[in-house]
């Protein structure tokens, strides 16, 4: 029996199964990970913590208002001690400083977040390009790596930072172009062995060019390794923003925990003990940098059993 267009039902089906049987696999690939993921306890504690973070950071309008960084309508004087109603105190301004940890965190996440993925995709560009081009195109591009990896990562984002405006995206920019050059590598020695196969050897053959050997062959095969390396990235972005935060070179206008730590600073927070001033926000880097660890490492040993699993 054939329909209108003279296509019978078996064949107008087929594609409807494709994409049925696709899904399924998906769906089989995604359950078998989670499986062998909750196997190991470090990753499940790095998944829990970031929850516990991610959660308050994106319902924070609801639980703090919008409003929580006000100056002209604090709600507490100026450095109050911890208390029932400020858990975390107040800041010099007398801000409650629960409520700027927990906004500060948006912003924390979400440049870490955007930071690792422009650095992600810088390195995976390079690597995978350098690996399958080889010849002086490989040469040129591994010996600007060479030279990102020995240049001080921090000094090159300080530099940037400064001479951009101060906004979020300059933070972004300069964590994403001064981390790449690790990515790069590893990308570049996984396509290496990636190229070697002999489905490679047939794809050429069968008359396949470079973009399409490059991303149906060789980008599929290095994505675990570089989703590994975005959740191991995203720990040191989030970090290097703090860092740049606290040097008073991220956007003055945003809360972020690495503005919250230069506050503290000016205020003279360490020398007149106002302890609660700097403890929340350097425990919340601190933990949020280990859990994406964890889990980066989890993640990894999932994706690459040969790496040997340590639980």
């Amino acid at each position: 029996m054939t329909t209108g267009t003279g296509m019978t039902k078996e064949q107008g089906s087929s594609p409807m199964r494709s994409r049925s049987l696709a899904r399924r696999r998906r769906r089989d690939s995604a359950a078998r990970f989670w499986r062998q993921y909750r196997t190991h306890r470090a990753g499940l504690f790095g998944l829990g913590a970031l929850l516990l973070f991610a959660l308050p950071a994106l319902t924070a309008p609801l639980l703090v208002g919008s409003d929580v960084d006000d100056v002209t309508d604090a709600p507490g004087g100026p450095l109050e001690d911890p208390s029932t109603a400020f858990p975390f105190g107040t800041d010099r301004f007398g801000r409650n400083l629960l409520g700027l940890v927990i906004w500060g965190a948006r912003v924390s996440l979400l440049v870490g977040l955007l930071a690792a993925v422009l650095s992600v995709a810088i390195g995976t560009l390079i690597g995978v390009t350098a690996g399958h081009f080889k010849g002086w195109y490989a040469t040129v591009t591994m010996r600007i790596t060479d030279w990102f990896l020995v240049m001080p990562t921090l000094v090159l984002a300080i530099a940037l930072a400064a001479v951009m405006p101060r906004s979020l995206l300059t933070i972004v920019v300069a964590i994403g172009v001064t981390t790449w050059p690790t990515t790069a590598r590893l990308v570049r020695a996984q396509t290496l062995a990636v190229e070697t196969r002999p489905y490679i050897e047939r794809a050429r053959a069968l008359g396949g060019g470079h973009w399409h050997i490059m991303s149906r062959h060789v980008l599929p095969n290095v994505m675990p390794l570089v989703l590994a390396q975005t959740t191991l990235i995203i720990s040191s972005a989030i970090l290097a923003e703090a860092t740049l935060a606290f040097l008073g070179l991220g956007d003055p206008t945003v809360v972020s925990w690495g503005a919250l730590l230069q506050d503290a600073r000016e205020a003279g927070a360490v020398s007149s003990g106002h302890w609660w001033y700097l403890v929340p926000p350097g425990v919340a880097i601190a933990v949020v940098a280990l859990a994406f660890t964890l889990c980066g490492r989890a993640v990894e040993q999932v994706l690459n059993p040969q790496l040997g699993v340590s639980r």
